[in-house]
């Protein structure tokens, strides 16, 4: 073979490579500009809480860490090509949405989806969960806040989904004010309307208490 050829094919090989560095390169770009992260099977998703009304009042006497401020959550269910959300919410109760309509309703909201991810380690659990998760749609979402076997909140419905599998675990709530020390004005006012005790200390569960599981791992926006 002549040098000429040689070097030919030395540039058509360097060339190539280069364009294919460069299709990694924007690809990479492309994913990092989204933003978004690649769902899997049994994600958690987190919902970010607003500062008034009764998402700042769900907040205000769950948040632990700055980084978790939320007050909803569902379980990703990939079905074939499809993506589904299994969560509670006080329209439609237990409930499985579209990927695509939870993310709308939560963007028409002003609120941002977080994704958690079950660590390596617990992913078995996940097809049992979500087993779980489906024999309880249909049932009504459970405006009390208070556990009850005939309906379920958000975060009541994740607890319970991987219960058997025990990565979650109820806790005592509390709707004390931090910043006061006396109960949030806001929930005894809500208890009162339903001629209810406020419920401090019962077994109960928060999205805030779920995100600081030391099971699940933070992935990122979506």
């Amino acid at each position: 073979m002549s040098e000429f050829r040689i070097k030919k094919r030395i540039k058509k090989g360097t060339v190539i490579w280069f364009l294919s560095c460069l299709m990694v390169l924007l690809v990479q770009c492309k994913n990092a500009y989204s933003g978004k992260v690649q769902l899997k099977n049994g994600d958690l998703l987190f919902v970010t809480a607003k500062e008034s009304g009764l998402s700042g009042a769900i907040n205000n006497v769950t948040q632990k860490q700055k980084a978790a401020s939320f007050d909803h959550i569902g379980i990703l269910e990939k079905d074939g090509n499809k993506m589904f959300v299994l969560h509670a919410a006080p329209k439609g109760g237990s409930q499985k949405q579209d990927l695509k309509d939870f993310i709308k309703d939560q963007k028409e909201d002003g609120q941002e989806v977080i994704v958690y991810r079950l660590k390596p380690e617990y992913q078995t659990t996940i097809p049992e969960a979500i087993k779980k998760a489906h024999s309880m749609l249909g049932k009504p979402y459970n405006f009390n806040y208070i556990l009850d076997e005939n309906s379920y909140y958000c975060s009541d419905f994740v607890e319970r989904s991987f219960r058997a599998e025990n990565i979650f675990k109820l806790e005592p709530m509390t709707f004390i004010d931090p910043k006061t020390g006396k109960t949030n004005a806001f929930w005894k006012e809500f208890y009162t309307k339903k001629n209810l005790i406020v419920p401090e200390g019962e077994p109960g569960c928060n999205p805030n208490g779920l995100a600081g599981s030391d099971k699940l791992e933070r992935i990122g926006n979506y």
